[in-house]
């Protein structure tokens, strides 16, 4: 069985037809996903589907892109979240250089105070990285976020920041980038990274893997994901889809 660690059910593109979303990422062996609220909205969306399924587990956190929202409000009802048992992480956290929605002392500020508070409840962080990979490391470097350790989202960097954010208990997730026929790293990353420490993801609706690139991911997909890595890996995808899902379940202190 597969576990989808990184998906946006909570969105507004599965507004229509989540029930027939569920049971298509059923039918392709995924047993249990992760649902990811990075914002006030997406996170009562996400918790209202924690509560209603009992193979969907919530991550909650504040996104980079809207870190200039952030209050200390904000950080006390993530502590309070931290409490439900459905939450598995804190997430997804980091940079974004992309998009200049906010400045980034703020981004580091919000960052900081983030990983500080995963570290006081003791969960894993699930980082997101846009074109600030630097930064990135050396603020999990300097927060010790080693002691909670998490999930690289969506990786795409070289070997050398894989091998970095390992060092600091960091799992390596792939999604659907990683069947891109034009993206070196991913592959060369997924090749690289011990078996003990990969995960899959599809980030749904974004970034559908090949062939259905451009269109509406979905976590039905992530088994797209897992054969894919397998075949990186010269294995089969029964193996891949066993050492994901059993590192899913240690990182998240799932039975």
């Amino acid at each position: 069985m597969l576990f989808d660690t990184h998906v946006h059910l909570n969105d507004d593109a599965f507004n229509e037809d989540l029930e027939e979303v569920i049971a298509r990422a059923k039918e392709k062996d995924v047993s249990r996903m992760a649902v990811v609220g990075f914002n006030e909205e997406t996170i009562n969306r996400g918790l209202e589907l924690a509560d209603k399924y009992d193979f969907i587990y919530l991550i909650v956190g504040w996104h980079p892109t809207d870190a200039i929202t952030f209050t200390p409000e904000k950080l006390e009802w993530l502590r309070e979240l931290a409490e439900n048992p459905k939450v598995v992480a804190l997430g997804e956290m980091g940079l974004d250089y992309h998009w200049d929605t906010s400045p980034k002392e703020t981004q580091f500020e919000v960052f900081r105070q983030q990983i500080r508070l995963a570290r006081e409840v003791q969960l894993p962080i699930v980082i997101h990285n846009r074109e600030a990979t630097e930064d990135v490391v050396r603020i999990l470097q300097e927060e010790n976020a080693s002691e909670v350790g998490g999930i690289m989202h969506c990786f795409g960097e070289t070997v050398e920041v894989m091998e970095a954010c390992l060092a600091m208990n960091f799992y390596i997730s792939f999604g659907g980038t990683v069947t891109f026929k034009n993206a070196k790293l991913p592959k060369i990353a997924a090749e690289s990274v011990p078996l003990d420490k990969i995960l899959i993801e599809t980030d749904a609706p974004y970034l559908a893997p090949h062939p259905n690139r451009g269109k509406r991911n979905e976590p039905s997909y992530v088994k797209l994901v897992a054969e894919k890595v397998a075949e990186l890996k010269e294995l089969k995808y029964e193996e891949i889809a066993r050492y994901t899902t059993e590192n899913a379940n240690r990182l998240f202190k799932l039975s």
